[in-house]
């Protein structure tokens, strides 16, 4: 009897009955299939593998896809061909996935459609293979495994190694059991059903065959006794305990070994196996009154960010690098994950990092390596882990202490720091006192290390520290710790450089704004000059503040803006939702690049064509704004900085430069428009806020704050107020019409993100890097509370009728009331630097992480779904609707490796992926069917999004 004879039994019987249920769980009602639609699904793809298949040797069909209806009906027409079914998690890492089908020497793999993408961009590097056929919702890959190189995990070592651990596991090492001298050929025709590897839990992650005759008396076991009482082995399974010398035992502890007459698997290799061998599993139990009780593991098999992590694995790729000589893997105080390591030579921790980032999951990348002489051993040859541990303790205990001998040592050491997470080891010269972290090839997530790295130093927190590693030269940085490690010591000072940024070089004339000769000046009682008009930023968000309301056309209420629309300008919000989309198409089959005319060629229904790119100089980080004039929309701009200092305006449609204003330093914040429409605000690099003239980049008015200034102001539509955040940890109420400032407010630590403003209740969010979150009243600026995250806050708040939510650097997603009671947080499993965005219902919530998911959580808190990009997402996510009067919407977003992606906002699906020729921290703003972003390549681009196979 075979997995399918069983299935066509049931199906014989129960033709019309439903044989398949699935919930995607999305507030979508479940699918079913019948019996006969699953049979019949599988025979077509039965036929379609035996005519397209040429199969030498053992029969077995790689699938590579992620669960949903048609999952079983797959399984089924694999089981008929008859050939075994190999499952490819989509999610696992490509190193295991490739150890996994070489070592079976897999040939063919059947891939699903919408994981097309995924697949080449995970194997790329690591497989050869053909194109062959597509069925239905799957294609079908050849797999050439002649000078493809192996996983990371082989090499002679190993090989013998994971030799070593197959003869421990399979041996059934007991004298008192006779050996049986019939054998089960996994080349029989009929035998396999399925192919798995385990999870490295003991040793290598070892490939797994399982028969029919294997599987089958489970489910025959379970048809017959229902329900099965625990304790009790399964029909046609043998289990023992035994002793460490193989003996089966009766009493006392052990380890659990399953067999049976035919449960009989094949590990590795292995083409023949002796009927009633016995497996080790690896659990360790306590024999006592005929009852078994569960000690534990064998194995090193954690739980790390919410997953299975066997830290063997770790040690096992970080042996595989070339520079290292030994290492070990502990799990201190099940809190740290710590790698011991012997080198070879003299070796920086920063490329160690780098090296195993490339080939574990990001769950499985340690919290700290620590280089020692060699490693400790038992007097039977074993790690000494316990003496691992002491190890680490002795350095923790010894940077408590602070074993620094005086300011010299910690400036050596911070030197070297700085140099090894900027990779710059190899630069034999002194650190220059001026230089700035994030200008030397920091970003956020290395200064986050730095902070880390510096404080384990010092063995003590220090407060205020992230802020100057973002803002200041290395020596005030130097000057910041010494303070905290050596109170009495005095400060080092550079000539060129003070604590706090002066302004007194720049020309208080020009910062008054009393030289610019303008025809007009504009005054708070604009009323008479206003322009009508609406704004398009980063997050979904559409803003038409022209007739003295706020509203998110199309996407969302927020800001609880429908309170303030009457009924005489309903009809002027729906005039104005974007076009609708074109085409309907679900199924992008690959990664689109840009061709020499400059056109992203894709195999999709759904193309995103460049319609206009334009060259800023250098790296555009900052987002697009479009502003869309009601009287003629053909004369839309978008408004965006770039690190050449250069502020631009371009003509949406055309993408020809309108003006182009240089400003004092590089600008990473987004521009706000003002209320009346005539004024682009934006904050730069040396410490100002410029409000330019939206028609003709003419600088209005220049305020200056005491840092720099990466925050995006938020404009507020009752009163026509800016608010914006400074590195000098101040939020500002600044009156553009009046060129004052209305007030400041000191927030506690640096402001990188920017505010948000909500209307019911009139409150302003300002969140900062020393991870404090504030409620503001805009009118006074006091604080109306305040809440401590515990972690520094890169994320922007998004508020929307009900709540406030924030991503924040310890992975969390966290959610509050608007009175400050904190709701529920969603965790993942790296920081979180992207800003929330919401659905057009403000059900749901769309936000990314560094765990390179996409993610949508519902207002409760709880996963709708997640997509898995193929890098990092710093920016922010952007919902729009995908057709006019239609409720289907999409989801833009861009990873930091250039990649764009178009998703169904309800379900997740890709619809679409693009690839930049440069990294993406930019933030996609999508208007009509363009979609607008800035790339590190120095250009900002437009890109139409076209339905069809349009040229």
């Amino acid at each position: 009897m075979t997995l399918q004879e069983l299935v066509h039994q049931a199906a014989s019987i129960y033709s019309d009955k439903i044989a398949v249920c699935f919930d995607e769980c999305n507030n979508q009602p479940p699918v079913y299939y019948t019996y006969k639609t699953v049979v019949n699904a599988a025979s077509e793809l039965s036929n379609f593998l035996q005519l397209h298949c040429d199969f030498q040797g053992i029969r077995e069909v790689g699938l590579y896809c992620h669960p949903g209806i048609n999952l079983p009906s797959w399984i089924l027409g694999i089981l008929q061909v008859p050939a075994a079914y190999a499952p490819i998690d989509p999610d696992s890492p490509p190193a295991l996935s490739t150890h996994f089908m070489k070592k079976c020497n897999l040939s063919y793999i059947l891939v699903e459609k919408q994981q097309i993408n995924k697949f080449k961009s995970s194997f790329e590097i690591f497989l050869n293979y053909d194109t062959l056929k597509e069925h239905s919702d799957l294609v079908l890959f050849r797999l050439h495994w002649k000078n493809v190189e192996g996983s990371l995990m082989l090499n002679n070592r190993k090989q013998k190694y994971e030799k070593e651990e197959m003869t421990n596991s399979t041996n059934s090492g007991n004298s008192n059991e006779e050996k049986s001298e019939e054998h089960m050929d996994v080349r029989q025709k009929h035998c396999l059903a399925y192919v798995l590897h385990t999870s490295g839990t003991t040793g290598i992650p070892k490939i797994v065959r399982v028969p029919h005759v294997c599987i089958v008396p489970n489910i025959q076991h379970f048809r017959c006794e229902l329900p099965v009482p625990l304790g009790f082995p399964l029909l046609g399974t043998v289990v023992e305990v035994r002793d460490t010398n193989g003996f089966t035992i009766q009493e006392g502890h052990g380890q659990v070994f399953l067999g049976g007459r035919n449960r009989v698997c094949f590990l590795d290799d292995e083409m023949t196996v002796p009927l009633g061998i016995m497996r080790a599993t690896g659990d360790l139990v306590m024999v006592k009154d005929g009852e078994m009780f569960f000690l534990g593991r064998k194995d090193s098999q954690i739980k790390r960010h919410g997953k299975r992590l066997n830290i063997e694995l770790v040690q096992q790729v970080a042996e595989e690098l070339q520079q290292v000589d030994s290492c070990a893997v502990t799990w201190y105080n099940q809190e740290k994950l710590i790698l011991f390591m012997v080198s070879k030579n003299d070796l920086v921790k920063e490329y160690i990092f780098k090296e195993l980032q490339k080939h574990l999951p990001s769950h499985a990348i340690p919290d700290e390596i620590l280089l020692i002489d060699s490693l400790p051993f038992t007097s039977h040859g074993k790690i000494d882990v316990s003496e691992l541990n002491k190890i680490y303790l002795n350095d923790l205990n010894l940077k408590s202490e602070c074993k620094l001998n005086g300011k010299e040592e910690l400036w050596e050491k911070l030197q070297y720091l700085w140099k090894s997470i900027l990779n710059h080891s190899e630069d034999p010269l002194k650190v220059p006192d001026e230089s700035l972290f994030l200008n030397s090839g920091g970003d956020s997530l290395k200064s986050i290390r730095l902070l880390n790295e510096i404080e384990k130093l010092v063995g003590t927190s220090v407060p205020g520290l992230l802020e100057i590693i973002l803002s200041s030269p290395i020596l005030e940085i130097y000057n910041h710790v010494l303070q905290t490690v050596f109170p009495d010591e005095d400060l080092v000072f550079s000539k060129n450089y003070a604590v706090k940024r002066k302004f007194s070089d720049i020309n208080q004339e020009e910062t008054s704004g009393k030289s610019l000769r303008q025809k007009s000046v504009m005054t708070l009682s604009c009323d008479n000059e206003l322009t009508a008009f609406t704004a398009v930023s980063r997050g979904s968000q559409i803003l038409s503040p022209n007739t003295k309301f706020l509203t998110k056309l199309g996407l969302c209420s927020s800001a609880h803006s429908y309170d303030l629309i009457s009924q005489t300008n309903i009809q002027n919000v729906e005039s104005l939702n974007p076009p609708a989309l074109i085409g309907t198409s679900k199924d992008p089959s690959c990664v689109a690049e840009v061709s020499e005319e400059g056109t992203y060629v894709l195999a999709a229904k759904m193309e995103l064509h460049v319609r206009w790119r334009s060259d800023t100089g250098k790296c555009v980080d900052a987002s697009p704004l479009v502003v869309i004039p009601a009287v003629d929309k053909s004369s839309a701009t978008v408004y965006i900085g770039s690190h050449s200092h250069r502020m631009m305006a371009v003509d949406l449609y055309s993408g020809k430069v309108k003006w182009e204003q240089i400003l004092g330093d590089r600008i990473e914040s987004s521009a706000c428009v003002s209320k009346c429409g005539n004024f682009i605000v934006v904050g730069c690099y040396n410490g100002l806020v410029y409000a330019l003239k939206s028609n003709s980049g003419e600088k209005y008015w220049m305020f200056p704050t005491e840092d720099a200034v990466k925050s995006s102001a938020a404009m507020d539509p009752t009163t026509g107020l800016i608010y914006i955040g400074s590195h000098d940890q101040h939020a500002y109420a600044l009156d553009i019409y009046k060129k004052k400032c209305v007030w400041k407010l000191k927030c506690g630590g640096t402001v990188f993100s920017s505010p948000c403003l909500s209307l019911i209740p009139h409150h302003l969010y300002v969140a900062t890097l020393g991870g404090h979150l504030l409620a503001i009243n805009p009118a006074t600026g006091n604080r109306v509370w305040e809440h401590s995250c515990g972690k520094p806050l890169f994320s922007s708040p998004r508020c929307c009728l009900q709540y406030v939510c924030i991503g924040c650097v310890d992975g969390n997603l966290l959610c509050f009331t608007h009175f400050g009671e904190q709701v529920w947080q969603f965790s993942t499993s790296e920081p979180i630097f992207s800003s929330p965005c919401t659905s057009a219902s403000e059900q749901e919530i769309f936000f990314c992480s560094h765990d390179c998911f996409i993610y949508c959580c519902d207002v409760e808190g709880h996963l709708q779904w997640k997509f898995e990009t193929t890098s990092q997402v710093y920016a922010t996510p952007f919902a729009f609707r995908y057709q006019e009067g239609s409720s289907e919407m999409l989801l833009a977003a861009a990873s930091t490796d250039g990649k764009l992606w178009i998703l169904e906002s309800k379900s997740g699906r890709l619809q679409s992926v693009s690839e930049l020729p440069g990294e993406v921290f930019s933030s996609p703003v999508v208007w009509e069917s363009m979609l607008i972003i800035g790339c590190r390549n120095n250009y900002v681009y437009c890109l139409d999004l076209l339905g069809g196979y349009q040229i």
